[in-house]
């Protein structure tokens, strides 16, 4: 019969977790919890520009096209709310920030004019594509419906990038250096937003 002191003191030996399904899912819950964030900043970004433009002068046309971006947004972000709730995603910590932060770069962007605003998107949406096409290489076909989500929405994205473009985004007051700011801004917050 053995001594209960005998096992006791010896250490319990646990398995090493696997790579594989494990590490898979939870990379996988990190491009939710990222996507998730990011789309919760851009509807936040565009709320700040259309509080700044609607109802000014000779914003009509601008505000519209705002409008009909926002509105894809906002499905893209009601798509990443059901998938965070569904795969039990913990969002990120930092939300209360973004909520702050993107409403004040799309309103400060939007007192700047029309075409700030506009260099602001096309900013943004410079660093989502190239965020969401780095994903779906990473994907390939292990995850078919993020998957297919991100190929819908980087294919808005692109045509809100290029729209912006198209509008004189780089036509706005010290482009270069607000685009690249933005730009800069973007990529912590994809990083952040992956590990808070």
């Amino acid at each position: 019969m053995t001594d209960a002191s005998d096992t006791d003191d010896k250490p319990i030996k646990r398995p090493m977790p696997l790579p594989g399904a494990g590490s898979e899912r939870r990379r996988r819950n990190a491009m939710v919890r990222v996507d998730h964030a990011g789309e919760f900043g851009a509807v936040r970004i565009y709320e700040g520009q259309l509080a700044v433009l609607r109802g000014r002068p000779g914003m009509d046309q601008t505000v519209a096209e705002i409008e009909h971006m926002a509105s894809q947004e906002d499905t893209h972000l009601e798509t990443f709310d059901r998938l965070v709730n569904e795969r039990g995603v913990r969002p990120t910590a930092l939300a209360p920030f973004w909520h702050v932060a993107g409403f004040a770069l799309g309103a400060a962007t939007a007192l700047m004019g029309p075409k700030a605003a506009m260099a602001c998107t096309a900013a943004v949406e410079t660093e989502i594509d190239n965020h969401y096409a780095a994903q779906l290489c990473e994907l390939d076909d292990k995850d078919p419906e993020l998957k297919g989500f991100v190929e819908k929405f980087r294919e808005e994205e692109i045509e809100h990038r290029d729209h912006a473009l198209a509008s004189g985004a780089e036509e706005a007051i010290a482009y270069p250096l607000l685009s690249r700011a933005i730009r800069f801004g973007c990529r912590a917050a994809i990083h952040l937003s992956e590990k808070i």
